[in-house]
């Protein structure tokens, strides 16, 4: 009962950040925003994370993605960058969790195949909005999230659980919310749906250690 409550809790916490987005509600977003991410870690813990060397990994990506949020919780450029650089290793251990199991051969080519277009395409949209200090940063965030997918992919088609998979590729989605708020445009509805779909992505790949 403890992991299903924690996912509810994350859940919960998810749509009062939304609500406290909408309404510029600072400390109300602090506290959603930390509330959900330390539930993700949590649910990993409860799922004895622990317990293998598959499950330790993934606990080291949700720590770093935590870090990362809290991160994000400044408008500083600053502190975005570090934001980055947490969630960018955090990609690199989700790579390294999934690659410590069985691959399917046949689906990481598929996955890398796709990935790569998705990446390529999502460069190609960001690189003129991109200052200098951005693009080596960001080309090797991108880099990161191919190569997380594309392992992810081999994993879920070699263990027949598409979990991994799937929380992958809507981490990478949520993604594309960030950067589209931070380079594009800042809008509200960059957050209204990219904050249900990053921790969505976020419980799948913790559920993924059971």
């Amino acid at each position: 009962m403890i992991p299903i409550a924690l996912t509810i809790g994350c859940l919960l916490a998810v749509s009062g950040l939304v609500f406290a987005e909408s309404r510029n509600l600072s400390a109300a977003r602090r506290f959603s925003k930390i509330s959900a991410s330390t539930a993700f870690v949590l649910l990993a813990l409860s799922l004895h994370a622990v317990a293998s060397s598959y499950g330790q990994l993934v606990l080291l990506a949700l720590v770093l993605s935590w870090i990362g949020d809290a991160f994000l919780l400044s408008r500083r450029s600053v502190d975005f960058q570090f934001g980055l650089g947490s969630f960018l290793l955090a990609h690199v251990a989700f790579s390294v969790a999934f690659a410590s199991g069985a691959l399917s051969t046949s689906a990481f080519f598929v996955g890398l195949i796709f990935a790569s277009a998705v990446g390529a395409i999502t460069l190609h949209w960001l690189w003129g909005r991109l200052d200098a200090r951005y693009k080596l940063a960001v080309t090797a965030y991108v880099v990161a999230i191919v190569a997380m997918c594309t392992m992810a992919v081999a994993h879920s088609a070699a263990s027949e659980s598409w979990l991994a998979a799937i929380g992958a590729l809507a981490f990478a989605a949520s993604d594309i919310s960030v950067a589209r708020d931070r380079f594009v445009v800042s809008a509200f509805l960059n957050k209204a749906w990219g904050l249900p779909v990053y921790y969505s992505a976020q419980l799948l790949l913790a559920w993924s250690i059971a």
